[in-house]
């Protein structure tokens, strides 16, 4: 009797009798006989009739042919849980090495960790609703979530568990890489946690805050690092920090990428003399007369064909200047200008304008318009006579640098490459909208500054899986007829059953198996 061996073809897994022999030439061949298959809903082996027949025939031992038979009652008292979504949540952790790097970095308490994280992927619910979804849910093992649990969890992670995670994960993320770095605010009500300050809010809330900066590869899209402040400290303060702080993360292998907000003289000389050699990108604000002087030296010479740069639908004129920075350094300085871009902006300002004029002959003391009469108008009344004029001074210094740009750098050298850079940043920004708005961090309901530190820490693992499936949807394009949340709903509806200790797996829909292949991972079994 030879071996049995199993063949998945299309949907269904068949068994085969495997025998091997010699030729006629002496050549090692091996026959197959199909003899059964396997049970899609109970995973049982089936077997042939004529196979069975012929085993007993010769007298050799056959394979028992098992049944599944199941009560009424033992069906009623079964459970069944989902299983799709947190099965594409573990894949995505073991492709992406998160699952690796959470047992190294917390080898007593990942399950924990990596459940909560995907609890808000899947849910985005406040944290106390995590132990009714872990109930019904087939995943990891692992000791109690109640909100209780949650709470001593939040306030026992220490900061050196943090800083080792992300030294870890940066050294999965950080190879070649290019690191979009950007800040934002993260509202709280608590009055009894030390960072949550006033400041300026960026959602625009009448709320303190904490900051948080956040490091993402431009490339692979993940999130790779993060810190957070206090809440009334401003962008520019924060880069030399954000670089200190990551002292252990391989940074001197990648390119810091940041908007204006960064901008500052401070910052670049520190980004030029820090001794882990640095590369970066940075926005330049138009605040410092670097930035004016490169703009004016090119106003009336980049319009060229020569200079053209196609970046998708848009067109604009871009140039390369090396220049010295101060007396030991030289930094490659990239200039653009968009002009359709500058027409739409300037359009919308004249109109704008055109329409306070109107605003303002029928009712100069309009409340509602007092800001805007008062900066582009010039309103006067002589002799019951009203004058209504513009200040044309403001509005050239407000349009004066509309559609330009200007992007310093000390290792990229050519405008094209430093514009598409530059413009992969909006991953962080995206970042921070998932985070806020689709994993339950907009607002921070706990009370202790520990606790605040690891909810977001926990935050920034789902934030990993949530890109993955972003990044796999965008290139898959399958945005076009589905969402996140819709595609996840599908995948919760495979589930699993266990009736009298058996585990049972649902058969797979085509639309299940489709996203399954899509981002690349195997039918569960």
């Amino acid at each position: 009797m030879g071996s049995i061996v199993r063949k998945k073809i299309g949907n269904q897994i068949y068994l085969y009798e495997s025998e091997s022999y010699r030729n006629e030439e002496g050549k090692p061949r091996t026959r197959q006989k199909h003899i059964g298959k396997i049970n899609p809903i109970t995973g049982q082996e089936e077997f042939k009739p004529e196979y069975l027949r012929e085993r007993k025939f010769d007298g050799i031992e056959t394979p028992t042919q098992t049944e599944a038979t199941f009560t009424v009652t033992a069906i009623r008292n079964s459970t069944v849980r989902e299983f799709g979504a947190y099965y594409l949540f573990e894949k995505i952790a073991e492709t992406s090495g998160l699952i690796s790097v959470l047992k190294e970095s917390f080898p007593y308490r990942w399950e924990q960790i990596f459940n909560l994280s995907c609890f808000l992927v899947a849910c985005g619910e406040p944290l106390l609703y995590c132990e009714d979804w872990l109930a019904k849910t087939e995943c990891i093992p692992c000791n109690s979530l109640a909100s209780q649990r949650i709470s001593e969890q939040f306030q026992s992670i220490s900061i050196d568990e943090r800083m080792l995670f992300y030294e870890n994960w940066a050294k999965f993320r950080c190879e070649h890489e290019y690191l979009a770095l950007d800040i934002t605010s993260i509202s709280s009500y608590s009055e009894l946690i030390g960072d949550i300050e006033w400041g300026y809010n960026r959602d625009k809330e009448k709320l303190p805050q904490i900051n948080l900066c956040l490091l993402m590869g431009e490339k692979t899209r993940l999130p790779v690092f993060q810190v957070t402040y206090s809440g009334s400290i401003s962008d520019v303060s924060t880069l030399k920090t954000t670089l200190s702080l990551a002292s252990n993360i391989p940074l001197e292998k990648t390119t810091i990428v940041t908007d204006k907000g960064f901008c500052k003289v401070k910052n670049i000389n520190d980004l030029l003399t820090d001794e882990r050699g640095f590369k970066f990108l940075v926005a330049m604000s138009f605040s410092l007369k670097f930035a004016k002087d490169a703009v004016a030296n090119e106003k009336d010479t980049i319009d060229k064909i020569e200079n053209t740069i196609v970046l998708g639908d848009d067109v604009l004129r871009g140039v390369t200047r090396e220049q010295i920075w101060n007396k030991k350094h030289k930094v490659y300085t990239h200039i653009f200008y968009d002009n359709a871009h500058a027409t739409q902006v300037r359009d919308k300002l004249f109109g704008r304008i055109a329409t306070l004029v109107e605003c303002a002959k029928q009712n100069p003391k309009d409340a509602a318009f007092t800001a805007d009469f008062a900066k582009y108008l010039v309103i006067n009344m002589e002799q019951g006579i009203l004058e209504v004029s513009i200040n044309h001074n403001v509005v050239e210094d407000e349009l004066r640098h509309t559609g330009w740009l200007v992007l310093l750098s000390n290792n990229i050298a050519d405008a094209r490459d430093a514009i598409r850079i530059y413009r992969a940043k909006d991953v962080v920004e995206k970042g921070f909208l998932r985070m806020k708005n689709c994993l339950d961090l907009g607002r921070l309901r706990v009370h202790s500054d520990n606790a605040v530190q690891n909810k977001i820490f926990v935050g920034f693992i789902a934030l990993i899986i949530m890109c993955f499936i972003h990044n796999t949807m965008s290139v898959k394009n399958l945005y076009k007829n589905d969402t996140m949340k819709s595609m996840l709903k599908t995948l919760e509806k495979l589930k699993v059953q266990y009736i009298n200790g058996a585990r049972i797996l649902y058969p797979l829909t085509k639309q299940q198996r489709d996203i399954l292949v899509d981002f690349g991972f195997p039918e569960p079994v």
